[in-house]
């Protein structure tokens, strides 16, 4: 061989050599990150937030391996909003038009995956792709993201066979469960009506009681899906440097749940598990925000973040999670299928809720008005059957200012604005927001957005008669 070829040949082996090496340490210094997103689940719909009767045996593992985090919020009940917010790790109403549902991720709009891809990360998405445009070109791969297949999470396993070797990853799983519609016999042994508890602010019908347990069968099966995607991790020997986040983008798609800021609509599950880096069995109290993943994704990923983000880094709390990394939080609801404009400040205490629209009635969302429970209530309240906190869905005027303990009263049934042994409460509370909406430039609209369904039967409406 030449010489010039053979220096050649050498200088190639060697640098291939180095770069394999780099890729591995890289891969091992820094950790592969996989979030899973639960589609329209409550944050205490499982046995690890000690639901006694539905049935996740997974996401009970999960936890008993890691940390829960009881005090976990979302910026909004609202799915693409949410899911937006979570990915530029910014308010929705701060991304530039991607606050109301079914609105595109503008393509100025800085994500986290974006960064995480500079910095050598191989990032794919499996699953539910909400909003669609712009949003799939921040992954290097999509896998499932079509209809028909969300449901289920064969695509999730292939995403995760299917990476590059020699590269740390970030896998956003996305199912479509417990969304609905739904179907009897989703799991081999549905959950029963005697299964299921019925918060306070739904009547308990026995028609309730068959929605509610149609909805925990949806969670069991996504909770297979979680199981199947460690199985996966650990086959492939790479668990013990994977950090798993579980999370959900909204509440259950109820009456007073999903679409609302209290905390059936705006609190969500959190569960961190990360072998070796989270102690098992650790639960965290300390307030979170999904806002705050795209930092604390990124200083995982030892890259700094971007400007643009408006969330807090959380990784110490981890480690300790008796941190504080922050005071507050605040949640917004914008138009989804109906308008409406809510923000909330909420301490650990308390929860602060202002109502712009007061004339407008407080409708879920059309899915859920198309849905058994909803229908029901809407017999039972002809007939005087409703009681005064199952009326949330059809008062109006709502109260401008709502203010509620949530340790005394965790459904959030007695309003406080008006007591006067609050006002302190109240005041700091109403201040703290005002501060926030000015600091992320939050404004009320000058025009109001048509509802697109009617409010009673949840049918599309024609152009001509929204909001006539």
């Amino acid at each position: 061989m030449p010489v010039r070829t053979a220096l050649g040949f050498l200088l190639a082996l060697f640098a291939a050599v180095s770069t394999s090496t780099l890729q591995a340490a890289d891969s091992n210094d820094r950790p592969n990150l996989v979030l899973i997103i639960a589609d329209d689940m409550a944050w205490d719909d499982c046995g690890a937030y000690g639901h006694p009767h539905i049935k996740t045996p997974n996401l009970d593992k999960l936890a008993a391996d890691g940390m829960r985090f009881d005090n976990a919020f979302l910026t909004c009940s609202s799915c693409s909003p949410s899911r937006s917010s979570i990915i530029t790790g910014r308010y929705p109403h701060a991304t530039n038009g991607a606050h109301q549902l079914h609105n595109n991720l503008p393509e100025d709009q800085q994500t986290f995956v974006d960064v995480l891809r500079e910095n050598g990360y191989y990032t794919a998405l499996a699953g539910k792709l909400h909003p669609r445009k712009s949003t799939g070109d921040r992954f290097d791969k999509l896998y499932g993201t079509g209809p028909k297949e969300t449901g289920g999470c064969g695509e999730w396993i292939r995403c995760l066979q299917e990476r590059p070797e020699g590269k740390p990853f970030f896998a956003w799983l996305a199912s479509t469960d417990p969304h609905r519609a739904y179907q009897p016999n989703t799991i081999p042994e549905p959950h029963q009506p005697e299964d299921v508890i019925v918060p306070p602010y739904l009547p308990d019908a026995p028609e309730v009681r068959e929605d509610l347990a149609l909805y925990y069968d949806e969670i069991s099966r996504l909770d297979s899906f979680v199981g199947k995607v460690v199985a996966e991790l650990e086959q492939q020997k790479v668990r013990d440097n994977t950090l798993i986040i579980f999370i959900s983008d909204n509440g259950r798609p109820f009456p007073r749940c999903k679409t609302t800021v209290y905390d059936s609509g705006v609190k969500t599950p959190f569960i961190a598990s990360w072998p070796g880096k989270i102690a098992a069995g650790s639960v965290c109290e300390s307030m979170v925000s999904v806002v705050d993943l795209a930092p604390t994704f990124c200083a995982l990923a030892k890259t700094p973040g971007s400007a643009t983000f408006q969330g807090v880094e959380m990784q110490e709390l981890f480690s300790n999670p008796k941190a504080n990394v922050r005071d507050y939080i605040f949640a917004e609801h914008n138009w989804h299928d109906f308008d409406d404009h809510q923000r909330s400040c909420h301490s650990p205490q308390f929860n602060y809720i202002r109502t712009e629209y007061t004339d407008l009635p407080g409708t879920p969302p059309a899915d859920a008005v198309k849905g058994l429970s909803f229908q029901t209530m809407l017999e039972l309240r002809e007939n005087n059957g409703l009681n005064e906190d199952q009326q949330y869905s059809f008062t109006k005027p709502r109260p401008k200012e709502e203010l509620y303990d949530v340790i005394a009263d965790p459904h959030e049934l007695t309003n406080l604005a008006d007591n006067p042994d609050y006002a302190d409460v109240l005041r700091t509370h109403r201040e703290r927001l005002d501060v926030w909406r000015k600091r992320t430039a939050d404004e009320i609209p000058t025009t109001r957005r048509p509802d697109e369904f009617d409010r009673v039967t949840g049918q599309r409406l024609p152009k001509a008669k929204r909001n006539k």
